[in-house]
């Protein structure tokens, strides 16, 4: 009888150890996957994706961009050199899209998705809008693809803004303005709905 019992008191402790090292395994593991977390919590996109967009009558104005930041850097004359092409954001270029005909500068732009690039400079900067809307920055550029380009002078202040910003605002029922405002530099320019 006393081994018996000895014996069972010695399955009982056995299998107590055994679920003990489960039970700190598990702890270990949720402890470890708790620890990983606030790192990717922490990690900031340092150029987040956003859009801007507004309905104008029945114009809808879509423009879908990646926003970079300053950090620090001179931009305008820096990090971007001035008269060179610029996918006006980060990663992707900027696309706007329109599903009514807009006039800009005295031109038609007509309803479609469109590339959104610029060539920044101190005195006046060119806005673009090219047909190839769907490429990796400016990797595939090309000067024939441009369906509109007009000039536009920027603004400067001495106020800094940290990430670049499009506005879409409505002025009327049939018209709106386009901005876009990044370091201390903004431009601006009007448009119509056809």
């Amino acid at each position: 009888m006393k081994y018996k019992i000895l014996i069972i008191l010695l399955v009982v402790a056995v299998s107590g150890c055994k679920n003990e090292e489960k039970n700190n395994t598990k702890i270990e593991t949720e402890h470890n996957h708790t620890q990983s977390e606030p790192k990717s919590e922490n990690k900031k996109t340092l150029s987040p994706h956003t859009s801007a967009m507004a309905m104008i009558g029945d114009a809808h104005i879509h423009i879908d961009y990646s926003s970079p930041g300053v950090r620090d850097r001179i931009i305008f004359g820096g990090l971007l050199a001035y008269d060179q092409v610029w996918q006006a954001g980060a990663h992707m270029a900027t696309w706007l899209e329109t599903n009514k005909d807009l006039e800009i500068d005295g031109k038609e732009l007509k309803a479609g998705k469109y590339g959104f690039f610029v060539i920044p400079n101190q005195e006046e900067w060119t806005v673009i809008f090219n047909r190839n809307w769907n490429q990796h920055g400016k990797d595939d550029y090309t000067e024939n693809d441009d369906v509109l380009r007009f000039k536009v002078t920027p603004k400067t202040s001495e106020d800094i803004k940290e990430h670049l910003e499009y506005k879409v605002n409505k002025t009327t029922e049939t018209s709106g303005t386009i901005s876009m405002s990044w370091e201390k530099v903004t431009i601006e320019f009007p448009f119509g709905i056809k």
